[in-house]
């Protein structure tokens, strides 16, 4: 899967640097209903993390909603798995065509949306002490959100 590179937008606007404050709810840790291969998990960090391996009871275990998104990321640690963007972009296009996310999403304009953070992860995110960083979450949000902006204006043309 191809996924857009936005990077030229990064100095054109005011661009959301991080998953934090004002733009929490970006996170992938927020609660949100994700339903993978008829399988309901309470956030997308869940379900994600819930496909790192093909057993029923690790899916359980990711499914129930006694953990929380944080101890479920720490779990999924050290399982040698493929970053798989297929399932990442099909998990948050789920969430932002969920409220109040998708009108949030949308509100944001064109500004460019960064998972900044300071634990290096380079191929999700981009991290703000090494300054290095694919970035690739922020870029399928950027994505759905085009996708979503695309869709109002089908709408509104008909």
């Amino acid at each position: 899967m191809q996924i857009t590179d936005f990077t030229g937008m990064k100095e054109k606007n005011d661009p959301i640097e991080e998953f934090q404050g004002e733009f929490r709810w970006l996170s992938n840790f927020m609660p949100v209903t994700i339903v993978l291969d008829g399988v309901t998990f309470p956030s997308v960090e869940h379900a994600y993390v819930s496909s790192k391996k093909d057993d029923k009871e690790w899916i359980e275990i990711c499914s129930k909603g006694g953990l929380t998104s944080a101890q479920i990321k720490n779990m999924g640690k050290g399982i040698t798995t493929i970053k798989n963007v297929v399932v990442m972009t099909e998990c948050l296009r789920q969430k932002f065509n969920q409220e109040p996310y998708k009108t949030k999403l949308i509100e944001t304009g064109d500004r460019y949306i960064q998972e900044g953070n300071r634990w290096n992860d380079t191929f999700w995110g981009f991290c703000l002490k090494t300054n290095t960083g694919e970035n690739n979450l922020g870029k399928i949000i950027m994505e759905i959100r085009d996708e979503l902006k695309a869709l109002i204006n089908e709408e509104t043309n008909l």
